[in-house]
């Protein structure tokens, strides 16, 4: 990726110079970095927000509610994961982060629990079924309140920030979907050639 980046900077640079246009360059450099640091502040004052109102949901026992809503979902998408350990805990915290739509506090809680399946990794060396279907679900996450985008959208000032929550829902919806049958596919098409391979 470091390289992908790197070669489209290059390009950019290159074509800047040969059509005379070097100062672009160095403007949209400094437009980049200006830009970066607001939003960065305004994504601080929104993950604190929401961070709150998650606090408040857990003293509330809403989260515990939720947890409890995701618990059966989360023992049939990792039948291999027991339910009473670390792993399924922070499968489960991921997960309501990622329907609550709070993608940054997500991200951390799935680190976790990937450095949690490891633990019952047998093969350290290879992904297992269950930390590929927490990159396919993290990655295509149902999201009912996608407080993130709501939030850089009251930044950029539009009319209606929430405006997109149906559809957040909708397209979220397909994706989970589609990943969760992608994943059982290939899940039950490698069972059945390691049966294959072990009767030969």
């Amino acid at each position: 990726m470091n390289w992908i980046w790197f070669i489209l900077f290059i390009s950019g640079v290159v074509v800047a110079a040969v059509t005379g246009r070097i100062e672009a360059v160095t403007q949209g450099v400094l437009d980049g970095a200006k830009d970066g640091v607001v939003v960065s502040f305004g994504l601080i004052s929104i993950m604190t927000f929401w961070l709150g109102m998650m606090k408040i949901a857990e003293d509330a026992g809403l989260v515990r509610a939720l947890a409890r809503f995701v618990r059966p979902l989360a023992h049939w998408l990792y039948p291999s994961v027991p339910i009473e350990h670390e792993a399924m805990g922070s499968l489960i915290a991921n997960m309501s982060a990622n329907i609550l739509g709070l993608g940054n506090a997500a991200t951390p809680l799935g680190l976790k629990a990937m450095r949690d399946l490891q633990t019952l990794n047998a093969d350290r060396t290879h992904a297992s079924d269950a930390m590929c279907t927490l990159l396919a679900m993290n990655t295509a996450s149902l999201t009912v309140i996608p407080a993130t985008i709501i939030g850089l959208r009251m930044q950029y000032h539009a009319k209606a920030p929430a405006d997109i929550v149906v559809s957040s829902i909708a397209a979220t919806f397909i994706a989970t979907l589609a990943a969760v049958i992608l994943d059982r596919f290939f899940r039950r098409r490698d069972n059945k050639n390691h049966m294959s391979a072990y009767k030969s």
